[in-house]
């Protein structure tokens, strides 16, 4: 049995040293800006989320992963348990926050009673023909120029030190359920796609990978999800345009 289940992951934060840089990529990258000030910058997707993807400035590094409670209730509890302090958030959303530290020093955002936003249009994916079908005869697509449509914020990716003390954490405290876990041996563990627990409603195949590395501890990344694969191929060549450089690239997920 968990303190809580989450519903989902809700944000990232991150510190840089040049907010108006950060928010000239997250443009490129597909996200929209809704609050930039001098000491931070939120972004959005076209989701309902009403943030994603958390700046404030500082020496660059990753700060924390947020996840969402299902209530404030949740959140009283996670919180009486842990021994800390429910706070107000204070941005787009509102909400209340609890703010916990994993065993490698991840910071750890659980939030609940956020409002949502109100989701942007979304691109319309192309016809497609298929060896089956032929939906799209004698007409042309002609794709627009431009970033990704960033929807919403998919997973993230945590090096932890020992994986299984980290497992056992997270399942502890967020219900975390093992999708599928990655050996390098029998009965040697490194790591493990891990997903929440929404009983008999669907869900990602993974919200969390926490991954054993000798870097640990690190952040590894973050994915969103975007509108369509025409979507992603745009995006992909106005990053590759700005002169971005690609950690894997289309294609190169191992």
């Amino acid at each position: 049995m968990s303190l809580i289940r989450i519903e989902d992951i809700a944000h990232v934060r991150f510190a840089a040293p040049d907010l108006d840089e950060m928010a000239r990529f997250a443009v490129s990258f597909g996200l929209v800006p809704v609050l930039q000030t001098a000491d931070r910058l939120v972004c959005r997707g076209a989701g309902p989320a009403p943030a994603i993807h958390l700046t404030e400035r500082g020496e660059a590094r990753f700060l924390a992963v947020g996840f969402r409670a299902e209530s404030l209730e949740d959140l009283e509890r996670l919180a009486a348990a842990e021994g800390v302090a429910v706070a107000d958030l204070d941005g787009p959303g509102g909400g209340r926050v609890v703010r916990l530290t994993d065993p490698d020093g991840h910071g750890v955002e659980v939030v609940a009673g956020q409002v949502p936003a109100t989701p942007l249009p979304l691109p319309a994916a192309p016809s497609r023909n298929t060896g089956a079908a032929r939906a799209r005869t004698r007409i042309p697509v002609r794709l627009a120029p431009g970033p990704s449509t960033v929807v919403r914020l998919g997973h993230a990716v945590l090096e932890v030190t020992d994986f299984r003390r980290s497992e056992a954490w997270y399942k502890a405290r967020f219900g975390f359920i093992t999708s599928d876990e990655i050996q390098l041996a029998p009965e040697m563990a490194i790591g493990a796609f891990l997903r929440c627990d929404r009983g008999a409603q669907p869900t990602d195949h993974h919200t969390l990978f926490l991954l054993q590395s000798p870097r640990a501890p690190a952040f590894n990344h973050a994915a969103f999800e975007v509108a369509h694969l025409d979507d992603l191929m745009v995006g992909h060549a106005r990053l590759k345009g700005e002169g971005r450089t690609p950690a894997w690239g289309i294609g190169r997920h191992i």
